[in-house]
């Protein structure tokens, strides 16, 4: 009878921890199945936070006869939210450096275009410079231009040379060359210029002025032929036996007028401002280009 009492508490004992861990399993899969009709989107999963057992069973938290099941269903749960937090946690991880990248790549965009904006800047001050630096030129051009327009007929004595003859000779002598060859170096590649000869000789009438026409002749052929002048830049007049501009003065102040003994011509040189143009401007001197 006493072997029988003591076979049936072993057993009564034997089994109250399988039905402790079957109550607590099914307490667990009630709440379980709570958590999921009831999610809560608090959390970083979307998914309800785990609640603690409402029951504990027989042995409370410590079940000293848990098998590897029960702990395993236990643990079930707490190790698929920390598999979920680690896949989250990764996820974030991802976009946080996709972010990152794309924040320097636009960064770096930035910088370019700021770099090329400030270029586009430095290049547009350097021509707006060179145009305000061309427009103070040709406006000084433009200046000169229309003083030298406006003077274009305004020629001033640079130079005057006096070539005398013996009476009834036209032929020049050989310090009468050198004055002209003098003359003709002056004037040679330059522009804007003219040559006056004017020719005085003795006598009367139409004589004189025959006489004097033939000496200012032979200026002009020599000056034409021997230093290729233009014919238009000369201008010969003879004067005849009229009176010098020297001897007219002498008149006028009361004295009397000399007679011209033989023959003279004089030779005047006379500018205007087409030269000074010509520098300014940077036009080319050619000989077979003056007008």
């Amino acid at each position: 009878m006493n072997r029988l009492v003591i076979a049936l508490l072993l057993a009564a004992a034997l089994a109250l921890p399988g039905l402790a861990q079957t109550t607590s399993s099914s307490s667990d899969q009630n709440q379980a199945a709570a958590s999921t009709q009831s999610p809560s989107t608090d959390t970083a999963t979307g998914k309800a936070p785990l609640a603690p057992p409402s029951r504990e069973g027989f042995w409370g938290r410590v079940n000293p006869f848990a098998r590897k099941n029960y702990v395993k269903r236990q643990t079930e749960p707490i190790r698929d939210r920390v598999n979920e937090l680690d896949d989250l946690t990764a996820a974030n991880s991802k976009q946080i450096k996709d972010v990152d990248s794309r924040a320097q790549a636009g960064i770096k965009m930035a910088s370019d275009k700021a770099d090329q904006a400030d270029q586009h800047a430095v290049e547009a001050g350097n021509k707006a410079t060179a145009a305000q630096q061309s427009a103070q030129m040709a406006s000084s051009r433009v200046q000169t231009v229309e003083g030298v327009v406006k003077n274009i007929d305004q020629y001033k004595a640079s130079s005057q040379t006096e070539i005398r003859f013996r009476p009834g000779q036209t032929i020049l002598s050989k310090n009468a060359k050198d004055a002209l060859d003098q003359i003709a170096g002056t004037v040679k590649g330059q522009r804007g210029y003219i040559i006056e000869v004017q020719g005085y000789s003795s006598g009367k009438g139409q004589t004189a002025i025959t006489i004097s026409q033939k000496m200012a002749e032979s200026v002009v052929r020599y000056l034409v032929l021997t230093h290729d002048i233009p014919v238009y830049r000369i201008y010969m007049v003879p004067m005849g036996n009229a009176p010098l501009a020297s001897e007219e003065s002498n008149t006028e102040a009361g004295h009397k007028t000399k007679g011209i003994n033989g023959g003279r011509v004089e030779i005047s040189l006379l500018k205007n401002d087409l030269e000074q143009l010509s520098a300014n401007t940077g036009a080319p001197n050619t000989t077979g280009s003056q007008r």
